[in-house]
């Protein structure tokens, strides 16, 4: 398991990446006018920000192997709010931890 992305909703994506790039963060990638993400410099993790849906909940963006294998063992703590679903180049599924922090978790299994 790795910790990709951290998923934070925007209502105004232009905006939020001009002070995220303020604070020295640097583009690494964007899809559309929507979805973009940021890191700092030397660090691999990287920050998702998307305006699709603003009332979206933040959270870690977990990668694993298999969603499925993953949600199949999961610890008993995880509440499942979306089982696994595909994605694009995957699966992904949602899950809430015990303190109320929302948990996606994903695989790259359909990927090119």
């Amino acid at each position: 398991m790795k910790l990709e992305l951290l998923f934070l909703p925007t209502t105004d994506l232009d905006a939020t990446l001009a002070t995220y790039r303020d604070l020295g963060f640097e583009e690494v990638w964007r899809e559309g006018d929507s979805t973009a993400a940021i890191t700092l410099p030397g660090s691999e993790v990287q920050i998702m920000l998307d305006s699709n849906d603003p009332t979206a909940v933040a959270g870690p963006m977990l990668v694993v192997d298999n969603v499925q294998t993953f949600h199949d063992a999961r610890p008993a703590a995880l509440e499942v709010l979306q089982a696994p679903a595909e994605i694009p180049d995957g699966f992904m599924a949602t899950y809430r931890d015990a303190g109320g922090t929302t948990i996606y978790v994903l695989d790259q299994s359909t990927a090119g």
